[in-house]
């Protein structure tokens, strides 16, 4: 066979490969209006970067009539691009090959890259489009399962990795999300679940019920975000890498600001309504922070009491996290302390410094709460603040009381620099809960029970709670005028730019 016979034959290969499964496969996924994985792939990646890696492995299994099934690039297509120039690693399931199945070759294809993504210290994004694990291949598809968490479980805290699940993700698979920092779901199309309602004791369960994006963003967290097209997630993927580090050792990438780093926001100091009573508008302080007013919120619909995600303050990115209390008054429940603890170990993992808008009066109080280990949830959001060795800034918005105040970041368990505006009430708890405890009886037999109270209430406020005397014991470092926060808290963070906070040497918490 001459050079130019060799060469044709490459060429016909490599089309065959690209094929996947097939036309009338691939057909089969456009009418339902998914992407094939190079298209995937394509579209997240920098114009002509992608380099393919693996893509003449196939099954090697005989059993089980396999010696007569083709299944090209084994169904997932690896390798590395770039976005924005920036190297990332990534993989992507074919579901015209074998439904996308995981079986030895196609796990051994994803280990690889999550090697070599390790090694050059990128980011590695998953797209997962399976129906599960290849049978026929038994014991060693759930080898390459095991091979797979493994890898996760290494590069965890070392390489951010982004999850995209665009079709199923079906049984064990769906322990890939729950490993990796950020899962995208497309809404049409993709369903995660690790059992399939057909085994469920109750006949009426569908798969909308327990693994939709809907779900998944609402009620597990195990989504921090979804979309109703795939290109739409895509692109999204792309913004979130943006905002970070390419490894532990990088610091985010930085971006010239265009924005006045002294802007002041003169409708932030109306912002907090008389008393303590009222929602106030943290998005709106939120975009008032940051340069343009621009905000990726993570979980956005995952205990909403809690927002955070990810800003930019002079062009750097910063870990934002802050108390809404237009859901449940702004208090703690179980589900807003994971969804914080994880979002500030990853922070902390990745150099990401993280900026607290404080405006919390407690937990809520229920059964539910106690009994699914609230108070255990709540050591591990104070060790995960407590622990990060990233600038900590904390700003006292409103309401900041009890053990819920001291768990958000305060200066008791490590904020670097805490401000307070004005408006700030800090303390065990309200001053007017403190007062009918300590001098009820007294007011009771007041003549002026309203007139005593108040007297009491305002007593109380200056020498316990108001921001003036917490900033008194030095608990506070600075008392700010709201329409002054963005240039503090860029200040503060610059300051902090060259911190150090050495820790004793150990693996890790045991929390």
């Amino acid at each position: 066979m001459s050079i130019l016979d060799k060469n044709s034959q490459l060429e016909t290969r490599r089309k065959e490969i690209q094929l996947g499964g097939g036309e009338a496969a691939i057909n089969k996924i456009k009418a339902a209006n998914k992407l094939t994985p190079r298209e995937r792939i394509n579209r997240l990646l920098d114009a002509n970067s992608f380099v393919e890696l693996g893509a003449f492995v196939t099954h090697r299994n005989t059993e089980f009539n396999m010696l007569t099934k083709e299944t090209p690039a084994d169904g997932v297509v690896t390798g590395y691009g770039t976005i924005d120039g920036r190297l990332v690693y990534v993989y992507s399931q074919d579901p015209t090959v074998m439904g996308g199945s995981l079986g030895e070759m196609h796990a051994k294809k994803i280990a690889r890259v999550y090697d070599d993504a390790m090694k050059m210290g990128a980011p590695i994004i998953g797209f997962l489009d399976s129906q599960g694990i290849r049978l026929q291949e038994s014991i060693d598809a759930l080898e390459g399962y095991g091979v797979i968490f493994q890898k996760q479980s290494l590069a965890s805290g070392l390489i951010p990795q982004i999850t995209v699940i665009t079709g199923d993700c079906a049984g064990g698979a769906g322990s890939i999300p729950g490993l990796s920092d950020f899962t995208f779901m497309v809404s049409k199309n993709a369903r995660l679940f690790l059992n399939s309602p057909n085994t469920f004791e109750a006949n009426n369960v569908t798969f909308e019920q327990v693994a939709s994006a809907d779900v998944h963003t609402s009620k597990s967290g195990l989504a921090h975000f979804a979309y109703d097209t795939e290109e739409e997630c895509i692109d999204m993927v792309g913004s979130l890498v943006s905002y970070l580090p390419s490894n532990n050792l990088d610091d985010a990438p930085s971006y010239g600001c265009e924005d006045d780093l002294n802007r002041v926001d003169e409708g932030l100091n109306a912002i907090v309504p008389d008393g303590s009573a009222g929602d106030i508008n943290i998005e709106a302080i939120i975009q008032s922070i940051a340069d343009m007013g621009q905000f990726l919120e993570i979980q956005k619909e995952f205990a909403p009491n809690v927002r955070l995600g990810f800003i930019r303050l002079n062009g750097s990115t910063i870990g934002l996290v802050a108390n809404d209390s237009k859901y449940k008054e702004g208090k703690l429940d179980i589900n807003a302390i994971n969804k914080i603890s994880r979002f500030v170990n990853f922070c902390d993992a990745f150099n990401i410094s993280i900026l607290t808008l404080t405006d919390v009066d407690g937990f809520i109080s229920e059964v539910e709460g106690e009994t699914s280990g609230i108070l255990g949830a709540n050591a591990r959001m104070i060790n995960a603040f407590a622990k990060a060795t990233v600038p900590k800034v904390n700003v006292l918005l409103r309401k900041a009381y009890g053990s819920a105040y001291v768990s958000m970041n305060s200066k008791h368990i490590g904020a670097d620099y805490v401000y307070a505006w004005p408006t700030a009430s800090v303390g065990i708890m309200p001053a007017d809960s403190a007062v009918n405890i300590m001098y009820g009886e007294e007011i009771l037999k007041s003549k002026d029970q309203l007139a005593l109270k108040e007297e009491k209430v305002n007593e109380f406020e200056e020498m316990q709670s108001s921001p003036y005397a917490v900033a008194a014991r030095g608990y506070i470092d600075d008392i700010i005028e709201p329409a002054t926060t963005r240039k503090h808290v860029i200040a503060a963070f610059e300051v902090l730019y060259s911190k150090s906070d050495f820790r004793p040497a150990k693996k890790h918490p045991t929390l």
